[in-house]
């Protein structure tokens, strides 16, 4: 009896007519709230052919708790606490951002010093959020390893941060014309051994990553995003110019003193995932390039503007000794710095993105209105277009390279 061939076009057309006459429907899945790769409390609401999707929807709003509102109802000094609860990675950058936004309603400016102080936290800040962010992105695709030494490196910087401020996450450094406090003795010194040591450490997470085949599987061509989309929805840091685009405020328009300084800003090529973890790879490099040039060229003076009396309190030696600065200090914290009436906006480069704060005020010493922009929220913006047609699996690697933190997304 003679056996009929069967071409594999006749198989994948009986294949087709099968599905038809199936007449299947699409899978609605949640992912999160609660799920380690969402990184905090985001749910997506996922809609899957087989292991495709074909709908992302995210759903925020699980850890609202109604910053911009407190903001109306403190002083502005008060509120500083609050900026550490954005993008609680990074709580000593946010301060910064915050701080100057104030200043410039103020028209006040800080001294050298200080200012240089700030570019340091910001960019120990920027190194201690990139670990963590490159540790679980790792860990989101297999590699426990990187995690591990991320963390180990991570801890190093919260001993600094705890000599330095006396708290390892929610530091609250940064005040209104200036820091809390001068820098420790020798604590430049450690930072200096600290970033010595960094270098080498990056080079291993190299080695243990950027070659290794299953996380450039993982990550390659995975959750690409073009120059015109990243820019469309608003992208910043990382994760923009990832996609091609260089801008960074740092270097375009600078604060603090950055254009004092000489770093590079990477760029990736493609847009997809591998090119965010190279970006933010070299950030760090980049950033402790930053930190050895504050290092030696931190100049001496005061820590605050002198001029800032009905802004920042008098120290505590000149309240327990004079009468004056007893009653300033008494003014300062019962009704707050006061501020001429105005609206200002400032962005500064934070490790996850622009970190802007508008401020409108009617004068006194709390804000009439407070407006954050918080880049984790516009980052995560471009989900539902950079999540359709890829894999159930490959939504978790988009989701590690975006880095985003709940707690600037919700506020």
């Amino acid at each position: 009896m003679a056996t009929k061939e069967i071409t594999i076009a006749d198989a994948l057309s009986r294949t087709s007519d099968f599905e038809q006459e199936l007449d299947t429907e699409n899978l609605t899945l949640n992912m999160g709230p609660s799920h380690p790769s969402t990184h905090g409390v985001l749910r997506l609401k996922l809609e899957m052919d087989g292991e495709v999707v074909k709908k992302c929807d995210p759903d925020l709003g699980y850890l609202h708790r109604g910053d911009e509102k407190i903001a109306e109802n403190m002083t502005y000094n008060q509120f500083v606490p609050y900026t550490d609860r954005l993008d609680y990675l990074a709580p000593l950058a946010n301060n910064v951002a915050y701080a100057i936004a104030v200043e410039k309603l103020a028209h006040l400016e800080v001294p050298p010093r200080c200012q240089a102080i700030r570019v340091l936290v910001s960019e120990l800040a920027r190194i201690s959020a990139h670990m963590l962010g490159l540790g679980a992105y790792a860990m989101d695709t297999g590699a426990l390893t990187v995690f591990m030494v991320t963390f180990t490196e991570r801890e190093k910087l919260y001993t600094l941060f705890e000599r330095l401020t006396g708290a390892r996450l929610t530091t609250s450094f940064t005040r209104i014309g200036g820091v809390a406090r001068d820098l420790p003795e020798d604590w430049l010194s450690e930072v200096s051994d600290f970033v010595e040591q960094i270098i080498p450490v990056m080079d291993e997470v190299d080695s243990l990553l950027t070659r290794n085949r299953i996380f450039v599987d993982r990550t390659k061509d995975v959750g690409a995003i073009s120059k015109e989309d990243a820019l469309s929805y608003g992208l910043t840091g990382p994760n923009l110019r990832g996609s091609g685009v260089s801008l960074d405020l740092r270097k375009d328009r600078p604060y603090s003193g950055y254009e004092n300084y000489d770093f590079d800003v990477p760029v990736g090529t493609v847009g997809d995932s591998y090119d965010r973890y190279l970006v933010r790879m070299e950030e760090i490099r980049q950033s402790a390039r930053i930190v050895e040039q504050v290092v030696e060229t931190i100049p001496n003076g005061p820590f605050y503007a002198e001029d800032a009396k009905k802004i920042f309190p008098p120290s505590k030696d000149k309240v327990m000794s004079s009468m004056e600065e007893l009653i300033q200090n008494f003014m300062i914290t019962t009704q707050g710095p006061q501020m001429p009436p105005g609206e200002v906006y400032f962005e500064a480069e934070n490790p996850k993105g622009a970190l802007g704060f508008f401020i409108h005020s009617k004068g006194g010493g709390v804000p009439y209105r407070l407006k954050i922009r918080g880049p984790s929220f516009c980052n995560l913006s471009i989900l539902p277009k950079v999540c359709i047609g890829a894999m159930l699996s490959d939504v978790v690697a988009i989701l590690g390279s975006l880095d985003f933190v709940m707690g600037e997304c919700d506020r």
